[in-house]
């Protein structure tokens, strides 16, 4: 059968500390970020850690159990006029409100800067979600006044738990009989993400929309994942996850992984210039004066 579209990962979202799966030395019972909600009194914060780990998710229980006022911008989308914005309808709020930035470490160095006022404030209470370390790509004015806490990749035992909720909730909203015969293709295609281990489970779903029963194992896994492997979101996250691997392969010399990240964007169809200019950047940045040829071979690259 076809699920719908709204995405698998968007109806399984938690909705209260207790359904939060994972990040235990952070919301597990007596830990430090949990005594902080359930006080009522959270710090401005900086979530750091890998996609699919539960930032944003986490964002919006916060700001449900506080019952208080909740805006979220996107970096990618949104710039100073937009942070001001929010910072005026914040000061018209009698409760303290959560600003919700995804993607913080893509703002500005001035785009950061309009934050710090209100942030110093309590006009609003930040909450920034970054998956790139933050002392290099938040400003240290913006830091300091930040609780830096780090998320970590789901655990086997949370994608198993992830797995069963995910097989439970088919079953009864849509009556088919999803048996999940083995988990090891899955956990690996996921490495630690919810997200793309429930989007491989739509996928295989999706794959067999006249059948009633599915049978989930490593062969159809793969089978089903290596089709939709050039299925590719250019102005999403996936789009900024492949050419951030194709740049750390370059700059950990590993030619057989840089090929592989650059296959994966050729197939897909991302334009030439973008990876070509990220080359650029990697030639001047990243190689500079240890080979001053590497500019120009980048360069002629691009032309």
């Amino acid at each position: 059968m076809e699920l719908p579209q709204i995405p698998l990962a968007e109806r399984l979202r938690p909705q209260n500390l207790d359904e939060y799966l994972g990040q235990d030395h952070l919301i597990g019972k007596g830990a430090i970020l949990r005594k902080a909600i359930e006080s009522g009194n959270i710090p401005s914060m900086i979530l750091w850690g890998p996609p699919g780990v539960g930032k944003t998710t986490l964002a919006h229980i916060i700001s449900e159990q506080l019952n208080r006022p909740f805006y979220t911008l996107s970096a990618i989308s949104s710039g100073v006029k937009d942070v001001r914005a929010v910072i005026s309808k914040a000061q018209q709020s009698a409760n303290h409100a959560i600003l919700f930035i995804d993607e913080i470490h893509r703002f500005s160095k001035s785009q950061q800067d309009s934050l710090l006022g209100a942030v110093e404030k309590g006009i609003v209470t930040l909450i920034g979600a970054t998956t790139e370390n933050p002392s290099f790509e938040v400003i240290s004015p913006l830091l300091s006044r930040c609780q830096v806490y780090i998320l970590k990749a789901f655990e086997k035992d949370n994608l198993i738990t992830l797995l069963d909720k995910a097989k439970n909730y088919l079953e009864e909203k849509y009556n088919i009989a999803l048996k999940i015969k083995e988990t090891d293709a899955l956990l690996r295609i996921s490495g630690g993400d919810a997200r793309k281990l429930l989007n491989a489970i739509e996928l295989i779903i999706n794959a067999s929309p006249a059948e009633k029963s599915i049978v989930i194992d490593n062969k159809s896994t793969t089978a089903v994942i290596q089709e939709n492997l050039a299925m590719y979101d250019k102005g999403g996250e996936m789009h900024y996850d492949v050419i951030s691997a194709f740049i750390k392969s370059l700059r950990g010399s590993d030619p057989n992984a840089s090929v592989y990240w650059l296959a994966r964007m050729v197939a897909a169809g991302e334009d030439p210039k973008f990876i070509a200019r990220r080359m650029l950047i990697l030639a001047s940045e990243d190689i500079g004066n240890a080979n001053p040829n590497a500019i120009l071979l980048a360069n002629a690259c691009f032309d």
